[in-house]
Order: C-alpha cells, then structure tokens, then sequence
C-alpha cells in the first residue's frame, strides 16, 4: 500500500487480488445477464453518475468475497495516516459502475467517514485522444484551489486491480472516454468509530 498526501487529505493506493476481482466480474456479469436480477439491484437512482448501469451487490455476496479485504486495508490506511488502530467498521454501501464511452461521473463526494473505489474491467487504450493531457477514462481528485506550492488536482489513471481509498469528503470525477469497451469499477463507503475519525475527540 502507497499513502500519497497530495494536497492535505491522504489517498491510499493498493492492489486487489485477482480472485477477488474475478468474483465480482462473475456476479456484476450474471446480474447483467439476468433481466429480473438486473432491475432488482439497479443503484443508478441514488447515485450522481451519468452511466447507464449503476448496480448494488447483496450483503451476503460482499460480506463472504470483499468484505475481509476492505476492511484489512482501511485499517492499514487509518495506522498509516494517523497511527491509530480503528475500533469499529460498518460497510454502508457497495455498488458496482458500468461506464462506457462518452459516460462519465461528475464531481462529487461520499457520505460515510472513508470510501474507497477499485477498477475491474478498463478497455484498452482508455486514455488516448486528442489532446496532450490524457485524462479520458481517468479519475481527479480535487481539494482547495491552485496556489504556489499546492496543488488542488491529483489525477490518477487506473489500472485493473487498483483501489484507491480516501476520505468521504474528498471531492472527485471520473471522466468520459472515446475508446470502445466497458470501464468497471466498484465503490464503497463506510464507518469508523468516532473516536478515530473525530479529530476534536478529548
């Protein structure tokens, strides 16, 4: 695990294990494939992305796959960050995102104490346009506004495996893309005890 401290809020960057990644491509791809199943765990209403399928996986599914591993490197990201060991866990949400070209997902910030996203499927060449800056397919992160000596942008181009984790409050948007292909990713957001998320806490 790599903790990045950009511009104030830190960001974690690890990797997800290929059996975990293939466990959930399994179900986000049977869900699909099922129409009744499809409808049932449809997210997309309570999420800000402009991407046609947005999907809920059931806690039973998160909680026996995922669950172990978020919650193992949340803990390595709270020692790393603040040298502190994390009391209480409660995973409030998992979803999946489908992005496909000329989708995106416009800025925005989690509820929860910590979030996380992980990429599962990115179609090749994801970043190639027209411009010098390759940011289709990408995601930024945004704190404060540009000064001497800080930046208010950390941008990130993701690679299968990847999982970033990171304060709910940070703000972020994935960008659109020109390439064919399915870009696949999960989010999450949970709890922690107050006492290690409050700073103020005597």
């Amino acid at each position: 695990m790599r903790v990045l401290n950009p511009f104030g809020p830190k960001i974690a960057i690890t990797k997800i294990p290929k059996k975990i990644i293939n466990k959930i491509n399994k179900e986000v791809d049977l869900i699909v494939n099922n129409k009744s199943r499809s409808k049932k765990n449809d997210y997309s209403k309570e999420l800000v992305g402009q991407v046609k399928q947005e999907i809920k996986l059931s806690n039973k599914f998160v909680n026996k796959y995922i669950l172990k591993f978020i919650k193992l490197n949340v803990k390595k990201y709270i020692k790393q960050c603040t040298n502190k060991n994390v009391k209480k866990m409660n995973l409030k949400s998992f979803w999946v995102v489908r992005q496909y070209k000329n989708e995106y997902n416009p800025v925005h910030f989690h509820n929860g104490n910590i979030s996380g996203v992980g990429y599962l499927k990115i179609p090749k060449n994801i970043t190639k346009g027209t411009k010098r800056l390759k940011t289709n397919g990408t995601i930024d992160f945004i704190h404060g506004s540009k000064s001497f000596l800080s930046n208010s942008l950390h941008n990130h181009n993701p690679k299968v495996g990847d999982m970033i984790i990171f304060p709910n409050y940070l703000m972020h948007t994935a960008y659109p893309f020109k390439r064919e292909g399915e870009r696949r990713s999960f989010s999450f957001n949970l709890d922690i005890d107050k006492k290690t998320f409050n700073v103020f806490y005597g």
